[in-house]
């Protein structure tokens, strides 16, 4: 894959001063707060417990080998599907199995100036997608633009949509809102927490930091119907506050392999928040072996886990227009839109 040059600024020959020592003092202070914060937890065990399970040992060697996949697609990937384009941003339509990075150098505008560097633009990924997740993805090209937009995507003003198909215990809800924790445990992996351990001290330093993800059910075996993302905010939507660890339903027997649509409104953008929450919710993203989804379905090996990012909407960073766009469906989507009604 070809990358793209990194451009630095010129270094001024001066000597940059060292920060007034008051700067100096509350920056050591705050580090060792944090430092003393960590080894009082790890000497106590005071770490919070996360409530949703660690990754299976299955997952590791699907993983790696997914990701080699990945990797020789992401080389070789040269033409990026082009949802909006215009002098500032693209919005591209990323296929699933592709790293984020590949889709820099397959945009036409690089490709393009790829015999004269000094005409290709400043591209920067505005946001990013899991490497097994497909949909839309928002290229900026100049640093204006990105730091805009960038901020725009931090502060949570940019509307999204996500499709997904899960394996597992059918709610019985049409609507939910579930809001938990959010870190890494003492073994790296992102795990659920409970609302209550928001702000405390994770392994390493961090902290718990909230979550929340609306839910639409679309369908359950086939039965429902596919509509256009809705008005989530209402009132009598069913709110789940994370307090206590997920329901194990293989404990006693009692396991489901229903089929269930589901389009999510995450309200937040937390790493792996909607696959982490179907985990909780009991019916785990399909193929998404690293939180508990199925390797395979109906005798088919799943080669990715089958979540789409189906809307942006947001403010156009220079034309201060409201702007909506919508990837075209995946062929999962597309099957099991087919069989409702």
């Amino acid at each position: 894959m070809t990358r793209l040059p990194l451009l630095l600024p010129l270094l001024s020959p001066r000597v940059a001063s060292p920060p007034p020592p008051a700067r100096r003092i509350a920056v050591a202070a705050a580090v060792a707060g944090v430092e003393d914060a960590a080894m009082s937890a790890a000497s106590t065990g005071e770490y919070p417990c996360p409530v949703s399970p660690p990754y299976p040992a299955a997952s590791k060697d699907v993983e790696l080998r997914r990701a080699m996949t990945a990797s020789a697609r992401s080389g070789a990937y040269s033409s990026a599907t082009i949802v909006f384009e215009d002098e500032w941003l693209s919005v591209v339509d990323k296929p699933a199995g592709v790293y984020c990075e590949a889709l820099l150098s397959a945009l036409p505008c690089s490709t393009a100036a790829a015999g004269n560097p000094s005409n290709r633009p400043n591209l920067h990924l505005a946001n990013r997608l899991d490497r097994d997740t497909s949909g839309l993805m928002v290229i900026t090209k100049c640093n204006k633009v990105a730091g805009k937009l960038v901020k725009a995507f931090t502060e949570h003003k940019v509307k999204k949509t996500y499709l997904a198909l899960c394996i597992g215990y059918p709610p019985s809800w049409d609507k939910i809102k579930i809001c938990s924790g959010h870190g890494r445990s003492k073994h790296g992996a992102w795990r659920v927490y409970a609302m209550s351990d928001v702000g405390r001290t994770l392994p390493g330093g961090s902290s718990v930091r909230d979550m929340s993800t609306k839910f639409e059910l679309l369908g359950t075996n086939g039965k429902g119907q596919f509509r256009e993302p809705s008005n989530v905010d209402s009132d009598d939507i069913e709110l789940i506050t994370v307090q206590e660890k997920a329901a194990d339903h293989t404990s006693n027997g009692d396991v489901k392999n229903d089929m269930i649509f589901v389009r999510a409104y995450p309200q937040s953008g937390r790493t792996h928040q909607i696959r982490l929450h179907c985990q909780y919710l009991g019916f785990p993203i399909r193929g998404d072996v690293k939180y508990g989804g199925v390797i395979e379905w109906n005798d088919v090996a799943c080669d990715g886990h089958a979540l789409h990012a189906e809307s942006l909407s947001f403010v156009h960073p220079v034309t201060e227009l409201p702007v909506t766009f919508r990837a075209p469906l995946p062929s999962w989507a597309n099957e099991v839109i087919s069989t409702m009604g």
